[in-house]
């Protein structure tokens, strides 16, 4: 069964590359604008299964990425998720934030598809590892 990826980012246009990227790589990829309504689906039982990876931006509209990752963490079933913080933000701050709130990848916008592919199988090994 293809490994499932999240992707929650305000941008369409990282969105988009960032969907066709993995699913060239043989991905299966849903993706939503802000973190509440991503949440939403995840805790409503909204989709046929919980992603393998979440991608998350921190600047994100009604919630920020470090909202969604806490919460995510909190909740028994996704709390062994892998979360990649993919943003324009490449503080220390910003960083320790993210890992404070149990990001496990942090990449900085610009990216490259092979950047993306790397931090991604690394994080889905993560997973297995952990399972």
């Amino acid at each position: 069964m293809n490994k499932s990826v999240m992707i929650i980012d305000d941008s369409p246009t990282v969105r988009k590359i960032v969907e066709v990227c993995l699913r060239r790589a043989g991905f299966r990829v849903i993706s939503f604008p802000d973190g509440v309504e991503a949440l939403r689906a995840l805790t409503t039982e909204q989709l046929d299964r919980l992603p393998d990876l979440i991608i998350l931006d921190i600047d994100l509209p009604k919630m920020n990425g470090y909202e969604v990752a806490r919460y995510l963490k909190s909740k028994p079933a996704l709390s062994r998720t892998p979360i990649m913080m993919l943003t324009r933000h490449n503080g220390v701050v910003d960083r320790l934030k993210a890992r404070l709130a149990g990001v496990h990848t942090y990449l900085s916008k610009p990216f490259t598809t092979h950047t993306i592919l790397s931090a991604v199988n690394a994080c889905i090994g993560l997973t297995a590892a952990s399972a």
